[in-house]
């Protein structure tokens, strides 16, 4: 076990308990962000708890995902959950929607589609969020807020997707991007009684962590701050 990368992974969970004390929550989700990082990481925090982990490209995640499964116990292995937090490609899905249990990055009715076609009958439904682009960035991907309600209406009637939320990267200029968002959220989940899991808002990193859940987060995406510097 690496002692670094679990004191650092022992304090973001303190972090995260923290903050849901201070916005008087109940649980926040940690979503360990492991692009760039080798399996043994994974594997050394799966030993002490950790059970979500992100990747954002695929290859890597494919190529890392067999290393753990010829390196980890079973037990280890069947507890981790894999979140797919990378831009989606249509060529990509297919490999998507076999080997993830989330994915957080939908914004088009197409990749929906072919996630759901392409989902393995042997599996859970897979979990999605709807990446919105929530200060209308040119460089960032998602829907804009305006299309959600089109993209929301499609997705649930794929009977191998779950809808769970949205996720948004906000703008680093600092803007009330996780106030807009928590309000969106609430809303849609008004206006669709029929979603029944509609409970994840996956928002906040390192660097602004507690200010999303102070917001509503209910998963925050930490990488560096528990891996180190990106390689």
């Amino acid at each position: 076990m690496n002692p670094t990368l679990l004191q650092r992974w022992q304090q973001v969970t303190e972090q995260i308990d923290k903050a849901c004390i201070a916005s008087n929550r109940d649980t926040v989700t940690l979503l360990a962000v492991s692009k760039t990082k080798p399996a043994q990481m994974v594997i050394d925090l799966a030993e002490a708890g950790q059970k979500h982990f992100g990747e954002n490209y695929l290859q890597e995640a494919a190529e890392k995902m067999a290393q753990i499964k010829e390196q980890a116990s079973p037990e280890v292995v069947g507890n981790i959950v894999w979140h797919y937090i990378g831009h989606i490609q249509r060529n990509k899905t297919r490999d998507i929607a076999e080997n993830f249990d989330w994915v957080h990055t939908i914004e088009r009715d197409i990749i929906a589609k072919r996630l759901n076609d392409q989902r393995p009958d042997n599996l859970e439904k897979l979990n999605v969020l709807v990446q919105v682009n929530i200060d209308n960035e040119d460089s960032k991907s998602g829907c804009l807020p305006s299309e959600l309600d089109k993209l929301i209406a499609a997705i649930k009637g794929y009977e191998n997707l779950s809808l769970r939320g949205l996720m948004i990267i906000p703008s680093k200029e600092g803007t009330d991007a996780f106030e807009r968002t928590k309000k969106l959220f609430d809303e849609i989940k008004q206006a669709h009684p029929e979603l029944a899991q509609w409970d994840t808002l996956s928002m906040g990193m390192s660097g602004d962590m507690e200010q999303a859940i102070a917001q509503g987060s209910t998963m925050v995406r930490v990488g560096s701050a528990i891996f180190g510097a990106r390689d």
